[in-house]
């Protein structure tokens, strides 16, 4: 059965480019990871099915509502441009209906199935990233960490599932790391991508080319200090340890070597490390506790 307008969006590479599944994967894992370490007992495995299907449908949908939102600029973007909807694969109205539903069947699941905190903050997850981060996109680089604030909500949302809503200092380190993390994570994207950006008219990138950068080596230690917290609770063994300190050491370096030589190369190899370093760290923390 075809769904009406949607064509060969059936094929499942379409399908997965429509939802970002990359980046819907990414808010998985942090949202299970917050789950998991706010849960001192058994993990109650229908409320955990709830929280990854509710989160993963929500994530999903806003990612299609952003591509809805952002069609006519994607249209003008070499890396955007073959996606679904630009590439005509998808119809706006096929796609504003699908990512809706989305959002309504994940937020309906995480109702039924979690806390009203739990869905209190992925609500709030989804308009600051479509209300706030995407029509700002065009207007100023103050979006990037008004994305931010959207991105470090998934643990967030995980803990407030898992925990009947109390909240505890770990949500905030959660929360400050997934925030910290992805300045240099987007500024090293917004650096490759500069010149696709600008010819699309987003206003990304501040008028000094060094200040994405800065930004980068900036919110690099500020990470490094937060994932520091853990340690001195004394929450946290010698595997946590090593392993942060190495991190965080690397993703420095990379920082570090894009601002003194500013340019794609350093970009990407700090791109390349900033995507292994959250997934290393997350588990780490999970694994890592006394």
């Amino acid at each position: 059965m075809e769904l009406p307008g949607i064509g060969c969006a059936r094929r499942g590479s379409d399908f997965l480019l429509l939802i970002k599944a990359r980046l819907v994967l990414l808010v998985l894992f942090a949202t299970a990871i917050g789950f998991a370490i706010a849960t001192d007992r058994a993990i109650n495995g229908f409320r955990m099915a709830c929280t990854l299907i509710g989160t993963g449908l929500t994530a999903a949908g806003s990612m299609i509502l952003n591509q809805v939102v952002e069609l006519h600029w994607d249209r003008l973007m070499t890396r955007t441009r073959n996606r679904p909807l630009p590439a005509g694969h998808i119809t706006r109205a096929a796609a504003l209906s699908l990512g809706s539903g989305m959002i309504a069947g994940g937020l309906a699941i995480l109702a039924l199935g979690t806390t009203p905190l739990a869905v209190g903050f992925t609500t709030l997850a989804i308009a600051v990233y479509l209300a706030g981060y995407t029509p700002m996109k065009r207007r100023s680089p103050a979006c990037v960490p008004i994305g931010a604030v959207a991105g470090a909500l998934p643990p967030v949302i995980g803990w407030a599932a898992a925990s009947d809503g109390a909240l505890q200092w770990e949500t905030g380190v959660l929360f400050g790391v997934l925030f910290a993390w992805q300045i240099p994570h987007l500024a090293a994207i917004l650096y490759i991508h500069r010149d696709d950006y600008a010819g699309a008219g987003f206003a990304l990138l501040y008028s000094n080319q060094r200040s994405p950068a800065i930004q980068a080596f900036v919110f690099s230690a500020m990470l490094a200090a937060i994932t520091w917290i853990p340690v001195s609770m004394a929450t946290t063994g010698i595997v946590y340890l090593i392993g942060t300190i190495g991190l965080n050491a690397l993703l420095l370096v990379c920082s570090g070597l894009f601002l003194l030589e500013p340019g794609r190369s350093s970009a990407r190899r700090l791109f390349a490390v900033s995507m292994f370093y959250l997934p290393v760290f997350l588990t780490l923390l999970l694994l890592g506790r006394k």
